[in-house]
């Protein structure tokens, strides 16, 4: 199978994804650093306690305590870590001339700018440049790396540069479609393609390495 076609049989499984939900790219940015090892439940939480304080700004965030902002975020989880990573970044962001100039990056420079930011990591930073920015970077996360080594495309022993590069060497540069590709993957993986997979209301099993191996067993 090649990769647009693993695309169109999720988008036909699942449906539009309509995925990064928030209100301004600020706001997605914020999602991007809450949402590491935590459900995306609590990072609504998380952000509507932001929101109810008049806090979702960059300014308003770097000017509260560590202590306030850590207890505003709680619901998303290591809020104390997560509250020095987000003052890092919205300190950063103020300093780098806030969305317009970052905007007017590179697609390159400007993820390897953000990945120089306190706390920021790969996937961190492509889920900014991608949901926030609308720029063409492959999101690679757990759930790609699981899902795509199952299917007998990847080694799963790549390193994160050469996954993305692999994506993006094989598919249009187009954000939407980057966008759309990648919330299918989460999803999939949520549903189907899990740590224990559930193989028989899998849209991709028949084509799937996996699966043809546990057969033969």
């Amino acid at each position: 199978m090649q990769l647009l076609e693993i695309y169109e049989r999720l988008s036909k499984y699942y449906g539009p994804r309509d995925w990064w939900p928030a209100d301004t790219a600020f706001e997605v940015m914020v999602g991007a650093i809450l949402t590491q090892n935590t459900a995306w439940s609590n990072v609504v939480k998380a952000i509507d306690n932001l929101k109810a304080a008049d806090c979702l700004s960059a300014e308003s965030i770097n000017s509260l305590s560590q202590d306030r902002l850590a207890q505003l975020i709680r619901p998303s989880g290591y809020y104390n870590v997560k509250a020095k990573r987000l003052q890092a970044y919205c300190r950063w962001y103020l300093e780098r001339g806030g969305f317009d100039a970052l905007d007017a990056m590179p697609t390159d420079a400007m993820r390897e700018a953000i990945l120089s930011v306190y706390g920021v990591g790969p996937e961190t930073a492509e889920d900014i440049v991608l949901y926030a920015f609308n720029r063409p970077v492959f999101v690679i996360d757990t759930y790609t790396r699981r899902t795509f080594s199952r299917l007998g495309l990847v080694e799963g022993t790549e390193t994160h540069e050469e996954l993305r590069q692999y994506f993006q060497d094989s598919l249009p540069a187009e954000s939407a479609l980057f966008n759309e590709y990648h919330a299918l993957i989460v999803i999939h993986a949520k549903d189907c393609c899990r740590k224990k997979p559930l193989c028989g209301q899998c849209p991709l099993a028949m084509d799937c390495d996996y699966f043809k191996g546990r057969e033969e067993c």
